[in-house]
């Protein structure tokens, strides 16, 4: 059992560890605003890439969960680099709204 000198610290640390859990909460945690060369990129690695097994769908016709799945899937299928794969994810993801 603690002495009372010794349990200063540990409510200390416990307040402390607590008081960052709280602001870990009410952190900002909004979607960082899309970059339109981003965008653009996406646009047209979107034309050039997709479109050459795929009949151009709809941005809308996914979900942004959807999105990635099916871009994540399609860059292992198509050798799709990651940076091209993130820029058409960010176009299909900033068009679907």
């Amino acid at each position: 059992m603690l002495k009372k000198n010794e349990l200063l610290p540990v409510v200390l640390f416990a307040a402390l560890a607590s008081a960052v859990g709280v602001g870990a909460v009410f952190a900002d945690t909004s979607p960082a605003k899309p970059d339109p060369m981003q965008f653009a990129r996406g646009a047209k690695a979107w034309a050039a890439n997709c479109a050459r097994c795929h009949n151009m769908k709809s941005a809308q016709d996914n979900s942004d969960e959807e999105w990635h799945v099916d871009v994540t899937h399609m860059r292992v299928r198509a050798n799709i680099p990651g940076d091209v794969a993130r820029d058409i994810k960010a176009f299909l993801q900033a068009s679907n709204k």
